[in-house]
């Protein structure tokens, strides 16, 4: 197990209950929407498939997946205290995710019941899902003594509005990096079972499985609104929404390269391999695709990072805050400027990919 790891001592909010990690531009976000725009949707041209994505909801094909075994019980003592503060880390930033889906789902399926049936059942499915994957993370936490106080983030997190039609780029996004995430870790973890220190770790290809069905859902309620996916304005916000989430996901991983490293994973290698995949998925439901192959793109988004790890070392420091504030500008500036470029590399037609394909 690696020995030079800096994660810090959880800050507790109480005894037992972890602080809330600071919200920044890379914690996970609580959503909300236009609830009447998204009641108005017109799915008439996506029917069938909703129908069908739905049935597999309401199959349940994880029902009794999450169910701790026997592996679970026994201290975790023997874990280093530099790993087990990364992995802590880890467990509370993806509960608050899952818990996050579990909100906004649950708030649309309310919402939606009287005037879309079919939406509101399959919002309250994909809120049961995202409720067992918190739960089993905040179960996962309290191994290691600690928790997460969901109720307590439910009043007091900001929530950010997105418009319905945001809400379905970046959540069919989060889905589908979800899916590419975990099951990176699970078949790096089958291939190297020396790095398996916590159980958590089994349950990714099933758990994996969730995050690839709701995808799917997300990309029929995309492929219903032909402005999504047939005009300029189209294709402009899913350029905006991809390389939003694949510049977030290099940031934080890069960051949190010592609990990659934890895994037996090069952050960098990790990272690009899920941008890479995310990307290629996403050609199935955008009408474009970023070029993850140019010379540039990668490099660009270790650039980001970079100037991010220094923005980070300079807030961490003891210099008086209007020092920080003139020493981070040039690097925000800097970040800023990198993620313009790299937003006008040209994008790949995702449509024509297809129409060549069939």
């Amino acid at each position: 197990m690696v020995a030079s790891l800096n994660a810090p001592q959880p800050e507790l909010q109480r005894p037992g209950i972890k602080a809330p990690v600071k919200e920044t531009l890379l914690t996970p976000r609580f959503y909300t929407t236009d609830f009447e725009a998204m009641a108005n949707l017109d799915l008439s041209s996506q029917q069938k498939e909703i129908e069908a994505v739905l049935q597999e909801l309401r199959s349940d094909y994880n029902r009794y997946h999450f169910v701790r075994d026997e592996e679970f019980e026994k201290s975790w003592a023997e874990i280093p205290e530099t790993t087990r503060n990364a992995f802590v880390d880890f467990l509370e930033r993806s509960c608050t995710s899952e818990f996050s889906g579990f909100l906004l789902f649950k708030e649309l399926s309310r919402q939606l019941k009287n005037r879309q049936p079919l939406l509101a059942e399959a919002f309250q499915l994909l809120a049961r899902d995202e409720a067992r994957h918190a739960g089993f993370l905040n179960k996962s936490m309290a191994d290691f003594n600690l928790s997460l106080d969901l109720g307590f983030l439910t009043k007091n997190r900001t929530y950010t509005f997105f418009k319905p039609e945001w809400i379905i780029y970046a959540v069919y996004l989060s889905e589908k990096i979800g899916y590419w995430r975990y099951i990176t870790v699970f078949h790096h973890i089958q291939q190297h079972p020396e790095y398996q220190y916590y159980p958590l770790f089994r349950y990714f290809e099933s758990w994996c499985q969730d995050e690839n069905r709701h995808g799917d859902f997300f990309k029929v309620l995309l492929r219903s609104q032909p402005q999504m996916w047939q005009t300029w304005q189209g294709r402009f916000w899913a350029r905006f929404f991809l390389l939003s989430v694949f510049v977030t996901h290099a940031l934080t991983v890069y960051e949190r390269a010592d609990f990659y490293e934890t895994l037996g994973l090069d952050a960098g290698e990790y990272n690009d391999r899920v941008v890479r995949k995310t990307n290629e998925t996403s050609g199935r439901a955008f009408p474009v695709m970023l070029d993850t192959e140019h010379p540039d793109f990668l490099p660009g988004l270790k650039k980001c990072s970079d100037l991010n790890q220094k923005i980070a070392e300079i807030e961490k420091s003891d210099r008086p805050n209007w020092l920080k504030k003139l020493q981070k500008l040039p690097l925000i500036v800097g970040i800023f400027w990198k993620v313009i470029r790299l937003f006008f590399i040209s994008p790949i037609d995702a449509e024509k990919l297809r129409s060549e394909v069939h």
